[in-house]
C-alpha cells in the first residue's frame, strides 16, 4: 500500500555496523541510505538544510513547498514529510540531529529549541546574501563534522547553536514581513492551520478552533474554504488521518491504543472515522504494513 507512513531513526543514515548516530551531515558528495524518497514518513530527528542547486518538492503535513537554490529547510520530528520530486541536478547541505544530541549536556537556550518545535513554515526563500551566510555556516559545520577532534561533539553542538540563532533571526524577519502583507482572511487561515497541527490529536471540532480564533464556526469554515478550497472540517480530518496512519505503523501500538492516543471515545468510533475517510478499517491498514 503506497500510503503507509513509517517512522525512521537517524541511524538509518549510517551503516548498520556504526555506533548509534545522534548527528549527521549530508552534503553534495554524500550518498546515504536514509529514508526512501517518494513516500510519506516521519523521523526522530531535526534537520536544517540549504538548497545549493536544482529544485525539489516537499510535502510537510498538509502543506506543499517548492525548494529552489537558496531555500532554507526546517524539518522537525513531529511533522509527516514526503519528498515528491528532485531535479537531476539537485544538491543541498543538511545537518540532522536528534533532540538528545542538542540538549544533553549542552546549554542550548530553551527559546532556540522551542523555535524548531513551533515553526509553522518549513521552507523559507532566502536572499542571495542570506543564503550565502547560511551556506558559509553550513560549510564550517561540514568541515568540523568530518574532522577528528577530541571535543568534536562539543564543537558541533556549538556550531549548531550558532546556526539556530541565524535561522531564528531569518524566520522571525520573514514572519513579520508576511504578517504585514496578509489579509485578515489569510491570517486566520494560517493561524487555523497552525492550531490544527498542534491540536488535531485531541480536538476535532470546528467549534474548538473557531473559539481559539474568537470567530464563529461558520465564519471559520467560509474563510478557510475561500482561502484553500477545503473546509475547516476537511483540514481537521486530513490532519487526524495523517497522524492516525503514522501511529498505526508503530508495531508496539494496538488499534485501541491508537484510538486512545487520538482521544476517540472508543475503538469503534475511531474505526468508523478511519473507514469513512480512507475506505478501509484501521486494522486492515495496519495489517497491510
Amino acid at each position: 500500500m503506497s500510503n503507509l507512513i513509517p517512522t525512521y531513526r537517524l541511524q538509518s543514515f549510517a551503516r548498520p555496523e556504526q555506533e548509534p548516530v545522534e548527528v549527521f551531515f549530508l552534503d553534495e558528495h554524500t550518498h546515504s541510505a536514509g529514508p526512501p524518497l517518494g513516500v510519506p514518513y516521519r523521523g526522530n530527528y531535526y534537520k536544517i538544510g540549504i538548497c545549493l542547486r536544482g529544485t525539489a518538492e516537499l510535502k510537510a503535513n498538509l502543506e506543499t513547498y517548492r525548494i529552489e537554490p537558496g531555500s532554507l529547510m526546517l524539518i522537525t520530528p513531529h511533522i509527516i514529510k514526503e519528498w515528491t520530486s528532485f531535479s537531476p541536478d539537485h544538491d543541498s547541505l543538511s545537518v540532522f540531529f536528534t533532540p538528545e544530541f542538542i540538549t544533553t549536556r549542552n546549554h542550548i537556550p530553551v527559546d532556540n529549541f522551542q523555535f524548531l518545535e513551533n515553526a509553522t513554515r518549513h521552507v523559507l526563500p532566502l536572499t542571495t546574501a542570506e543564503a550565502d551566510s547560511i551556506t558559509a555556516s553550513m560549510r564550517l559545520l561540514q568541515q568540523k563534522f568530518q574532522a577528528p577532534h577530541p571535543y568534536r561533539h562539543q564543537v558541533i553542538k556549538s556550531l549548531i547553536n550558532s546556526l539556530l540563532y541565524e535561522v531564528v533571526g531569518l524566520y522571525d524577519q520573514q514572519r513579520a514581513a508576511l504578517q504585514a502583507t496578509q489579509t485578515r482572511s489569510q491570517q486566520v487561515t494560517a493561524e487555523f492551520k497552525h492550531l490544527v497541527n498542534a491540536h488535531c490529536t485531541t480536538e476535532r471540532s470546528v467549534q474548538f478552533y473557531a473559539g481559539r480564533l474568537c470567530i464563529t464556526p461558520k465564519h471559520l469554515t467560509e474563510t478557510v474554504k475561500q482561502a484553500t478550497g477545503k473546509t475547516a472540517g476537511e483540514w481537521i480530518e486530513e490532519a487526524v488521518m495523517l497522524e492516525a496512519k503514522a501511529l498505526l505503523q508503530n508495531g508496539q501500538l494496538t488499534v485501541a491504543q491508537v484510538a486512545d492516543l487520538l482521544h476517540f471515545a472508543d475503538q469503534s468510533a475511531f474505526s468508523r472515522f478511519f473507514r469513512n475517510s480512507l475506505g478501509l478499517s484501521p486494522t486492515a491498514y495496519k495489517q497491510a504494513g
